[in-house]
């Protein structure tokens, strides 16, 4: 299995947060192919984004689909609950980090230039993340762990999508979303020392590094350059 994906993705960091805690990092071959620089993601995926697993049978997009396929594939190291109740809380924590709070970051990142800022985007998308947040403090648990004593695929939905509140939500001049929310405040305490939770993150943070300095762009010409030979001379 390949699976395409970056650092800073936070789609692809819950995947492979995933695959870490599975232990079937020998089974997955990890790529950003060059593609995905010229804006051509969308030779392995009608989606065009990351990440996407390759597999024998083909190419499957989508996160939380890819997070489905592997603990089928796997079905005795899936991150999955102990009852069918638990189960659906799980998928209930990772459906509120993708869509109330992924989803919205995302859509507000456009509004983190100042100068360019429509502060009624901003605040109608802030407030939606507030609304997942507040959901989320309703179903977090209050162990190690999102739901359950165990790491599950709620931990590894949450863990990027809590770094983006952490690392990103603040460039848009708005309190951190988790600021008031003593459940979710103590979790994130917490599952930053858990091996698999901190290696993600760890990889996110060289990416948001290397964005910042400057680093991707300079990947990002390189691989253009390489790909398109004629243009640089």
């Amino acid at each position: 299995m390949k699976l395409f994906t970056g650092d800073l993705s936070p789609y692809s960091a819950k995947v492979r947060m995933q695959i870490y805690a599975m232990g079937v990092e020998d089974e997955v071959s990890f790529e950003l192919p060059v593609t995905f620089y010229l804006g051509k993601l969308a030779e392995y995926s009608p989606l065009g984004r990351i990440p996407v697993m390759e597999v024998e049978e083909g190419i499957i997009p989508e996160s939380e689909v890819i997070a489905e396929y592997l603990d089928e594939r796997f079905p005795d190291k899936a991150l999955l609950g102990q009852s069918p109740k638990e189960n659906a809380d799980i998928r209930l924590v990772s459906r509120i980090a993708d869509i109330y709070l992924m989803n919205n970051i995302f859509m507000a990142l456009p509004q983190i230039p100042r100068k360019t800022r429509n502060d009624s985007i901003r605040d109608l998308l802030y407030k939606q993340v507030m609304r997942g947040m507040g959901a989320l403090e309703a179903h977090i648990g209050t162990g190690d762990y999102a739901v359950g004593n165990r790491l599950t695929r709620a931990d590894c939905s949450l863990v990027p999508a809590l770094f983006l509140c952490e690392k990103t939500v603040p460039r848009l001049d708005v309190a951190n979303p988790m600021d008031g929310h003593a459940k979710v405040t103590a979790y994130w305490q917490k599952i930053q020392s858990n091996p698999h939770g901190a290696r993600v993150l760890a990889e996110m943070n060289k990416g948001l590094q290397e964005r910042l300095d400057g680093t991707e762009q300079q990947r990002i010409q390189a691989a253009i350059r390489a790909a398109n030979p004629a243009s640089s001379d």
